[in-house]
């Protein structure tokens, strides 16, 4: 037998003895310590983001990012940095922070007169940890980073996981193209690729439908509060699965953890670009996102028609010829290259290079005050050099005088109000200030002067200027999303030809409003994508879902240093925000590239995040500080990829921004 696989588990010190030159004596092995033989690879049951389940042999001995890593090469998922794994959660979960878990589970426990404590995401105190010492008396456990697992196999069965007391999951652990170690097999060699090509194939296209057991175990949370407690679930990407509670046979789910998809393309993302799609779906029937009437029925409208496209044969823009890779990405760089050098239109209708583009409009504008209605007034706007400038009229704009209003765009949140059926177009800003983010209003009249002003406003707010190549297309983008949520005068298809179960394309809480009126909508607003093929119906799913004002936001239940109550972080790809814990106003934005060091004082669990502006402290509620360093540590390190730069992914860098240096 080969043994080469194997190594040392210290259950005790919940420590791989995988330092092969080191002894047993400088690991402090001592004479009565008990040592596990075990294989490093586990079978590991995985749920996918289109909920399904395959089992892989993982290295349960490495970190979790590197397991990670080599789970996504044998599926085929391009950038693995950008997902992690996480626990299976439970409707418990999200009652109560991380923080209080622990005294509401003793207390519980006492009072059934048992000092079990259950598995639990981020305490890592797995199930079969019993906190009575050999005296009968109560032991006081201090915080570690791993499990400290006693030597017994009855632990708990994860979700749909036909795993038993007596483990008969181990006689039949090989569900469809899950068996990875059939392609390790010398015997069957020949027909690797094939097995790898069929699992990849497979991956592309998820189940039309799912089982109602899947629909009752989604975890739905029903407030800001419970969405900031889902992201207890994270493993540390820094120690090893093994080190986390995770056993043989368990279950764990694969998820993108940062929503910074690098280099999406079609031709070699077809997997990637699926998952995707179905974390996304999920998202929205979860209602982990909010998006209005018009934008769910319009993704459930794309989703009919990928579904649709599922058993259409695709055109060959979907079965990519992938012989010559390097002249497409040729004609990439060089189309890239004329876009930058030609700029945008507003660019080609300046006759002087000298001169500043700016945008002017008649909109309507409000500033919110205590105790007052809503009353826009109207104004004569003009955008230039990232500021908004307000005057009464379009003469006092032409002329020399002061305007009422200046409003300075960089570093602002830009949210989107719109309400295509009762014809509003509105941008909500919360520009820095003095004392937070003040809030205002604008209000445009068609959808086209909407999608322009927008665009600048997103522009301004990251530093760039209508002079921007991006910003033509920003406003393009901006109008076909809207346009996409138009319901056409009637269905392209018979409603009587489909069966279409709500619950599998629209969130509950529409459900309940349309109610006899859903398949009819649905199939309204499915017009509009009739004619598009699998790939590009998953595509405009996804850049809808990037579009919505929550995307991308993880949240998280946080004190601040002086306060004596809890508020929300926001952390998204460029920023952090500060915001209110009920109704997630903005109270403070800071971005990234203002952002000079953060650090974790490991003993206390707090946070420290220095910008150039001013320093934050923070403790974490909700999860452990680790799981915040993690995050913005990943997006610093995530934004550093380039075409230009070499891809090898740099490891050592990854683990330096996340790792905490512990």
């Amino acid at each position: 037998m080969d043994w080469s696989d194997h190594a040392l588990w210290w259950p005790e010190r919940n420590l791989w003895l995988t330092r092969t030159r080191s002894t047993l004596d400088q690991y402090g092995v001592a004479a009565d310590a008990l040592l596990h033989f075990t294989p490093m690879h586990k079978i590991l049951r995985v749920q996918l983001p289109d909920m399904r389940y395959l089992d892989f042999r993982v290295d349960f001995s490495i970190k979790t990012f590197n397991a990670v890593m080599n789970l996504c090469k044998e599926l085929g998922i391009r950038h693995a940095e950008e997902l992690s794994f996480c626990k299976v959660l439970e409707p418990n979960h999200l009652k109560y922070n991380l923080k209080d878990l622990p005294l509401k589970k003793k207390i519980e426990n006492q009072k059934n007169g048992s000092w079990q404590i259950p598995v639990d995401t981020n305490t890592f105190i797995p199930t079969t940890q019993n906190l009575k010492g050999s005296n009968g008396s109560l032991e006081q456990n201090t915080f570690m980073c791993a499990p400290v697992t006693s030597n017994t196999k009855n632990y708990s069965t994860p979700i749909s996981s036909p795993v038993s007391q007596s483990n008969t999951l181990k006689k039949n652990h090989a569900s469809s193209f899950g068996n990875t170690n059939i392609l390790n097999d010398n015997n069957v060699s020949k027909n690797s690729e094939t097995l790898i090509g069929d699992m990849k194939e497979s991956l592309a296209h998820s189940a039309l439908s799912v089982s109602p057991d899947v629909h009752a175990k989604l975890i739905r949370p029903k407030n800001l509060v419970e969405r900031a407690r889902i992201n207890v679930a994270w493993l540390d990407s820094s120690l090893s699965i093994m080190e986390q509670g995770i056993r043989e046979f368990d279950t764990l789910k694969l998820k993108f953890k940062f929503y910074s998809f690098y280099d999406l393309n079609p031709k070699v993302d077809l997997v990637r670009i699926n998952m995707i799609y179905e974390q996304a779906k999920w998202q929205l029937l979860a209602e982990e996102i909010d998006c209005t009437e018009e934008e769910m029925l319009m993704f459930a409208a794309l989703q009919v028609q990928i579904n649709l496209q599922a058993s259409v044969p695709q055109p060959s823009s979907d079965t990519h010829d992938l012989s010559s890779p390097a002249e497409d990405d040729i004609d990439a760089a060089l189309t890239d290259l004329q876009v930058t050098l030609e700029g945008s239109s507003i660019n080609n209708e300046i006759n002087d290079i000298t001169q500043i583009p700016e945008l002017c409009d008649y909109l309507r504008f409000f500033r919110p005050k205590r105790f007052t209605l809503k009353a826009f007034k109207r104004y004569w706007f003009m955008c230039r050099d990232l500021q908004l400038r307000l005057y009464k009229s379009r003469e006092e704009g032409n002329s020399s005088e002061e305007p009422i209003y200046v409003i300075n765009l960089r570093g602002c949140e830009v949210t989107p109000d719109v309400h295509l059926s009762q014809g509003r177009y509105g941008i909500r800003l919360e520009v820095p200030s003095a004392d937070g983010m003040a809030e205002m209003w604008i209000r445009c009249d068609t959808d086209q002067q909407y999608a322009k002003w927008l665009a600048a406003c997103r522009l301004a707010a990251k530093g760039r200027s209508l002079a921007d190549s991006s910003y033509e297309s920003e406003v393009n983008n901006i109008v076909a999303f809207l346009q996409l949520q138009r319901p056409a005068p009637e269905p392209a298809i018979n409603p009587s030809s489909l069966d279409i179960i709500p619950e599998d394309y629209i969130a509950p809480r529409y459900i309940k409003k349309l109610r006899g009126k859903l398949i009819q909508r649905i199939l309204e607003a499915h017009a509009n994508v009739k004619d598009l093929p699998s790939i590009e119906a998953k595509l405009n799913y996804i850049k809808a879902w990037q579009s919505l004002p929550e995307y991308g936001i993880s949240l998280f239940i946080v004190r601040f240093t002086g306060k004596n109550k809890d508020e929300l972080l926001g952390i998204a790809n460029n920023r952090l925000m500060r915001m209110d814990l009920h109704s997630g106003d903005h109270l403070k934005t800071w971005r990234y590239n203002t952002m000079k060091a953060w650090n974790v004082n490991w003993e206390v669990k707090h946070m420290m995040v220095q910008f150039e502006e001013e320093n934050i402290i923070f403790e974490c509620q909700s999860a452990d500080c680790k799981v915040v360093h993690e995050f913005i540590g990943g997006y610093i390190f995530l934004s550093m990829r380039s075409k230009e730069a070499n891809q090898t992914l740099n490891e050592e860098m990854f683990h330096k921004l996340t790792g905490g240096w512990i």
